[in-house]
């Protein structure tokens, strides 16, 4: 597995798909999970396409930079913020949805990529909006997929979503893959596939299982706070997909950034949660051809 050093602290692990003479495609994945939810079937298939994909581990997962001297207690950081004490909050996370974007975009500069097509989704979708707006001569075309603009009265999770995102976390793998089940809560309710979530956590597991990375990265969202006057402002191309059946993330984050970011093409999907279901895989890649042809 390739390792880039992106910045003096931080290195990230990556691979590709495609000929490199094809136009670039950056997948950014989300909160807590590795560059493997971006199925190597799907980056294949958009590699086919003629597509240079690209997908890496975020800083604080996978075989990515982990920063192990800053320890945050899940429990107290959501306390705190809950309980309006921001100092407190603050104090805990080493970085923000900023450093993780900057992060992207030095792994493009490692690979001698000026300029790509940037597809994220869910935590991965705010990283790739961030990129957008603070570096936008970079970015040829955005995609934010089943993500929100950090405005806390859009894409709210169901007190069901929330309960598993944030419910108690199994210490063996057997329970680790096992609890992976959970997850139908949000996923496609015509197409969530136990199975395919037990193999995802399997492979999660033997490859990198970090669970101390979830608190480090839950705070970089949250304290980053709302995009929305900077994507009123936004200027490349833009298009949202969002699933119809999400519940991690509501619909509404999806409907929102589309009405701020000018010009922005919304597709909302049916029969996709927060997932990307194999039989939805044809109608998503035609969608990001389209975009980034």
């Amino acid at each position: 597995m390739p390792i880039a050093a992106v910045s003096p602290e931080v290195s990230l692990a990556y691979d590709s798909f495609g000929d490199p003479g094809d136009p670039p495609v950056l997948l950014v994945t989300g909160f807590g999970a590795q560059m493997i939810a971006w199925h190597e079937d799907f980056c294949r298939a958009l590699a086919e396409r003629g597509r240079h994909v690209i997908r890496y581990d975020n800083r604080d997962s996978g075989l990515s930079t982990k920063f192990d001297e800053h320890p945050v207690d899940l429990g107290e950081f959501i306390t705190a913020v809950s309980s309006g004490d921001i100092a407190s909050a603050l104090a805990m996370v080493p970085y923000r949805l900023r450093d993780m974007a900057d992060d992207g975009l030095g792994l493009l500069t490692a690979l001698g990529i000026d300029r790509a097509h940037v597809v994220g989704a869910s935590m991965g979708g705010m990283i790739a909006q961030t990129m957008a707006l603070t570096r936008p001569e970079r970015v040829l075309t955005l995609t934010s997929m089943m993500s929100s603009t950090g405005e806390s009265e859009y894409g709210r999770s169901s007190p069901e979503a929330q309960a598993v995102l944030f419910g108690p976390k199994p210490r063996s793998r057997e329970e680790y893959i096992a609890a992976a089940e959970r997850e139908l809560v949000w996923a496609s309710r015509r197409y969530g596939d136990p199975a395919a979530l037990r193999e995802l956590a399997a492979r999660s597991y033997d490859r990198a299982h970090y669970p101390a990375g979830a608190g480090r990265q839950l705070g970089a969202m949250i304290l980053s706070g709302s995009r929305a006057d900077a994507l009123r402002e936004l200027r490349v191309p833009t298009l949202v997909m969002h699933g119809l059946d999400d519940t991690l993330i509501d619909v509404s984050g999806g409907r929102r950034t589309a009405e701020l970011v000018p010009g922005a093409r919304l597709l909302l999907v049916p029969d996709m949660g927060h997932d990307r279901p194999r039989e939805l895989w044809p109608e998503i890649i035609d969608a990001l051809v389209d975009h980034t042809g």
